[in-house]
């Protein structure tokens, strides 16, 4: 994230002695991406971050493809994925290409308190539909509720806490790290003025947890589309201190402003996040275009380049028929799509729209998997047809 930040104690200056009561040394790590080209934060730790006991099972979590090559529009009842115990167990891969995978996931309990994670592969972005907690990790923690998204960069150790057992996530795990839109920040990384969120905004770790406790800890990793269970000598929350601009986060799409226009705007206004393979959008409320003979409703579009992808978590979607909460539209690249029939002209007059989505366009095509086509809707690609036809 592009603006510094700092929790706990550290020495004034970088890489120098920093001692602890008794007179020994805390450990200082480097956390950061990109080689040492990228954001960083400099971590300093009660115990070796490094102490391996042993590594014990590897489970295979790579998503497969029922359908490698998808030319069809396709509609899915995401909320048709059953509640599972275990957050990691229970997410379930529909969507995924080379640089991104979605996942669905309704966790029915918390993280064990002596259980961890770290996904050395992918930024997350956990875009949270249902349910409030706090996310638990070694830089600090973070209070979360309906409509965050958890920012978490790749290996950062964390576990999450609910606070019921009523909770549904969109999960989205980036092989490229995740930032805000260039073009609304300065050469210093400062969010612009014309940007729909400012700094203001995004909620940085807090709570730093300091555990001196040496004993064994299980640390599960994810490599290469495997998880891996290391054991390790210390808590992996045993930070003291830490300071930088490399760190997990929160924002919450309630937060984002509509940018709106005299006629419609494209998808890019709606922009939140982006990486190297996609990009993340919001569509949250907003007044309707002001032209006296406007079209509120989106026009016909082809995405020649890109797979859209929406998820759908609140109000009323005026351009689609029979969506629901939790639903997922796939418009594959090459196809037009656009409003359904009579979405278009009742449109015409609207003042605004409470709708609330979250919007994922790659780069490249997308790969539908087998659990996908279980909660898949098989009519919606002839759904644009007119009545009789």
């Amino acid at each position: 994230m592009p603006f510094y930040h700092r929790l706990g104690k550290f020495p004034q200056k970088r890489h120098v002695q920093f001692r602890k009561p008794d007179g020994t040394l805390y450990y200082e790590q480097l956390f950061g991406t990109i080689g040492f080209a990228g954001m960083s934060s400099l971590l300093y730790h009660v115990h070796r971050p490094t102490m391996v006991k042993r590594v014990e099972a590897s489970v295979d979590v790579r998503p497969v493809a029922a359908v490698d090559q998808n030319l069809i529009s396709r509609k899915l009842e995401g909320f048709q994925v059953a509640p599972h115990p275990d957050f990691l167990g229970g997410r379930t891969p529909v969507l995924f290409n080379s640089d991104v995978t979605l996942s669905l996931s309704a966790p029915t309990a918390s993280m064990a308190e002596d259980a961890f994670y770290k996904n050395a592969d992918c930024d997350e972005v956990l875009f949270v539909h249902d349910g409030s907690g706090t996310l638990h990790t070694m830089l600090g923690n973070i209070a979360f509720r309906p409509g965050d998204y958890l920012v978490i960069p790749r290996g950062m150790i964390y576990r999450i806490a609910f606070d019921g057992p009523a909770n549904r996530l969109l999960v989205i795990e980036s092989t490229s790290p995740v930032y805000t839109p260039k073009r609304y920040r300065n050469h210093f990384g400062q969010l612009l003025e014309h940007s729909p969120f400012c700094e203001r905004d995004f909620r940085a770790p807090s709570e730093l947890e300091t555990h001196d406790a040496l004993g064994e800890f299980t640390i599960r990793i994810k490599k290469e589309g495997f998880l891996h269970d290391y054991v390790y000598a210390s808590h992996p929350f045993d930070v003291i201190g830490w300071d930088g601009y490399h760190f997990p986060y929160a924002f919450s799409i309630h937060d984002f402003e509509p940018i709106t226009g005299r006629v419609h705007q494209p998808p890019p206004v709606h922009q939140t996040f982006e990486t190297d393979g996609f990009v993340i959008c919001s569509f949250v409320p907003r007044l309707y275009d002001y032209h006296p003979e406007s079209i509120p409703a989106p026009y016909n579009h082809s995405n020649i380049d890109s797979d859209e992808v929406l998820y759908y978590v609140e109000g009323d979607f005026m351009s689609r028929i029979g969506i629901d909460r939790g639903y997922i539209s796939l418009h594959p690249a090459g196809i037009p799509h656009g409003p359904h029939p009579g979405t278009y002209e009742a449109s015409i007059g609207k003042k605004g729209t409470e709708e609330l989505a979250v919007m994922v366009d790659t780069f490249r095509p997308l790969k539908v998997t087998q659990q996908a086509l279980d909660i898949e809707h098989p009519d919606y690609l002839t759904s644009w047809l007119e009545p009789g036809m």
